[in-house]
């Protein structure tokens, strides 16, 4: 079976910036590509008008995880236990809950945003 990886939004707004150690490194995974929908809206809620398409066109290399009422479920019961010791948001634990949706290592530079998180990965260390 494939490898699975859901990207978080932090290393794929690298990517679109041009940065060249996410280009290499987005290019470079072989598996299944995943987003939440939650990384859907944050990209959008912060695209230009002159960059939608092209991010309409990024977008559509990746299946998106939807928010169904079974995730986000699970996702409010992350936050519930997580959020007093940890400070995990409600956007956070629905990706961590996506990810664990469609069994895929989380893509991202923010390990101490998901303590719930055993297969995790940081792509790279950003200078």
């Amino acid at each position: 079976m494939a490898k699975r990886f859901l990207i978080d939004t932090d290393v794929i707004v690298e990517y679109l910036r041009g940065r060249e150690q996410a280009v290499k490194y987005l290019e470079s995974l072989e598996g299944m590509l995943h987003v939440s929908a939650i990384t859907v809206a944050e990209l959008y809620s912060g695209v230009r008008d002159d960059e939608q398409e092209a991010l309409e066109q990024f977008l559509s290399a990746f299946d998106v995880v939807a928010v169904d009422q079974v995730l986000a479920r699970s996702a409010g019961l992350c936050r519930k236990g997580y959020q007093p010791a940890h400070g995990t948001g409600l956007a956070d634990a629905i990706v961590a809950m996506s990810a664990k949706a469609v069994e895929a290592v989380l893509v991202t530079f923010n390990k101490r945003n998901y303590p719930m998180v055993q297969d995790l990965l940081v792509p790279y260390r950003r200078s």
